[in-house]
């Protein structure tokens, strides 16, 4: 009896584990919806991109802020051709002359798809220094791709006398991964084997004369 309590409890934790997993997916999904939402709504130039691009990322709240030495930190949806194939973990650690605290939202353009298989890889890490371009008001109408991606942010809140991107690392999961592979083609069929003539029937022997 005490078993089948300790295996029940345990089936109870498995089972709210998955559902907080879910919740959480649900949300981070409605999140991006939301980004995605804004930054088309930015500009022309903004929509242009997102129809050209042959991948993007989308973090929607990118938390930042520190006294001395920054960090940063957001969690996104990764789309290849407009569909979904992972998530992805933004990391940033910068020292400088940072006080305040900001919350902002981030896009990653992918020029092609080795721009894309290097961010899959974690290759990705955006060069110390960098800013992205700001996509209010038409503003980083002029931004063009380094290194295959482009980089805007949408401030969410907060002020920071630092707003720099440079730094950031990326970790890259794939959603794709346990998808059924596809049907194998069926085989053709075996030609039918070449018919033989039957053996000719046999000749009954003569009655012996008497």
């Amino acid at each position: 009896m005490k078993t089948i309590r300790v295996v029940g409890v345990i089936a109870l934790m498995l089972a709210g584990a998955v559902a907080a997993l879910a919740a959480e997916a649900d949300r981070l999904g409605a999140d991006v919806a939301d980004s995605l939402r804004m930054f088309r709504a930015s500009g022309p130039k903004m929509q242009g991109l997102f129809d050209t691009a042959y991948g993007y990322a989308v973090f929607p709240s990118v938390g930042k802020g520190a006294i001395g030495i920054g960090g940063a930190e957001g969690r996104g949806q990764v789309f290849e051709k407009g569909a979904l194939i992972g998530t992805a973990k933004l990391t940033q650690a910068t020292i400088g002359a940072q006080l305040g605290a900001q919350s902002y939202s981030e896009v990653i353009f992918f020029e092609s798809p080795k721009a894309l298989d290097d961010f899959r890889d974690g290759k990705t890490a955006l060069s110390a220094g960098l800013s992205a371009a700001v996509a209010a008001d038409g503003a980083g109408a002029e931004a063009k791709y380094e290194h295959g991606v482009l980089v805007y942010t949408m401030q969410r809140s907060g002020l920071m006398f630092e707003a720099s991107i440079g730094g950031q690392h990326f970790k890259f999961k794939d959603l794709t991964a346990g998808s059924p592979a596809p049907a194998a083609t069926p085989a053709a069929p075996a030609a039918p084997a070449e018919a033989t003539s039957p053996p000719p029937a046999t000749t009954p022997s003569e009655a012996p004369v008497r």
